[in-house]
């Protein structure tokens, strides 16, 4: 299925909150919650630093703000759009939230539940399945991931000598 000008818009916004967690020395990260008419939800970026929490993941603030936004914990129709692919904890967090869709930037090998390591969205002994697409706008949400660990590792170069 071909990217939809609101596919790329919404991908767009992702990859500026991922930009905002580089800045703010966070895993770059950023995702964005549309309902079915292509209306912009919420939106954040990974926070695990900040709040020293694991469960800062950019998905699981962006599902919280849309939850509380729609007084709901059903998101019935909406639409995830995230630069990463998302872990065990934020795919399950997506089944128990009933998201219609993820799309997803780029593959997470070490660690990605939709597609790469696990088909969490698709299982059918779950309640729950939704529908994951990724590849749009892929090579920036890869560049910004190799970006902040390549600074992370001349830092730990630096602090070494």
């Amino acid at each position: 299925m071909p990217w939809t000008k609101h596919d790329e818009k919404w991908m767009k916004l992702a990859l500026q909150q991922a930009k905002i967690a580089f800045e703010k020395d966070e895993v770059p990260v950023g995702a964005v919650v549309v309902d079915s008419k292509n209306q912009l939800i919420s939106m954040a970026y990974n926070l695990r630093e900040k709040l020293q929490s694991p469960l800062g993941h950019a998905e699981l603030m962006a599902l919280h703000l849309a939850s509380k936004k729609l007084k709901s914990w059903r998101l019935v129709g909406c639409k995830l759009y995230v630069t990463l692919e998302p872990c065990v904890m934020c795919a399950g967090t997506l089944i128990q939230s009933r998201i219609s869709e993820v799309i997803y930037a780029t593959s997470d090998p070490k660690g990605g539940a939709l597609e790469s390591l696990y088909q969490l969205g698709q299982d059918q002994r779950m309640n729950h399945q939704f529908h994951a697409r990724s590849g749009l706008m892929a090579d920036d949400s890869q560049k910004l991931l190799k970006d902040f660990f390549k600074q992370k590792r001349l830092l730990k170069k630096e602090q070494k000598k």
